[in-house]
């Protein structure tokens, strides 16, 4: 059975997300290419260690995989070594995780102390950089794991039935459409 929660704000889509819960965004215009952008995205907490795991099991997976970091692009340097570069919007580059700052986010560090991020801007996603900065207001981290709202097989979610059938047939928690400040859960 789906619940239907109306007028929902960031807060309270980060606090299912500091309950463990996985969730998913569904805003705007599908993102093209080969990465979710955050108009259609899993988002999930980057600070727990077995957050990879979980992850790809809901997902349904191999359990190797990782996932990028969506960090709002202000934050960036503190916590990456940016090798010179402004932003990385299109998550087109692995980044060195600054060694001060592993210990925070196990759950989108790559093997080899990377993390593929995007980072994510107010002019560019209005949506997604207030539900980031939001997580960064509760948890002093200023990004979530970000990887695209699809299962294992499955093209990525394009509309809002595709999405709501997505949620029912895996164990997702939460679908949060932003556009109009909605979630939709199990």
């Amino acid at each position: 059975m789906l619940d239907i929660k109306y007028n929902v704000s960031y807060k309270d889509v980060v606090e299912r997300m500091l309950d463990k819960k996985i969730g998913a965004i569904h805003q705007g215009r599908s993102e093209i290419g080969p990465r979710a952008l955050g108009n259609r995205s899993i988002i999930f907490d980057p600070r727990l260690p077995n957050g990879k795991d979980i992850v790809n099991t809901v997902k349904k997976r191999e359990k190797f995989r990782p996932f990028a970091g969506s960090v709002l692009e202000e934050h960036a340097h503190e916590w990456f070594d940016m090798i010179g570069l402004k932003n990385s919007p299109f998550m087109t580059f692995n980044l060195r995780v600054n060694p001060d700052k592993k210990k925070y986010i196990p759950a989108i560090i790559h093997v080899d102390d990377t993390c593929r991020i995007q980072t994510v801007s107010k002019q560019d996603n209005l949506h997604y950089y207030n539900l980031i900065m939001e997580f960064y207001k509760q948890t002093n981290v200023p990004m979530v794991l970000n990887t695209s709202f699809n299962l294992a097989g499955d093209a990525i979610v394009e509309t809002v039935e595709h999405a709501i059938k997505t949620l029912t047939k895996s164990d997702m928690d939460y679908v949060y459409f932003a556009d109009v400040h909605m979630i939709v859960e199990k």
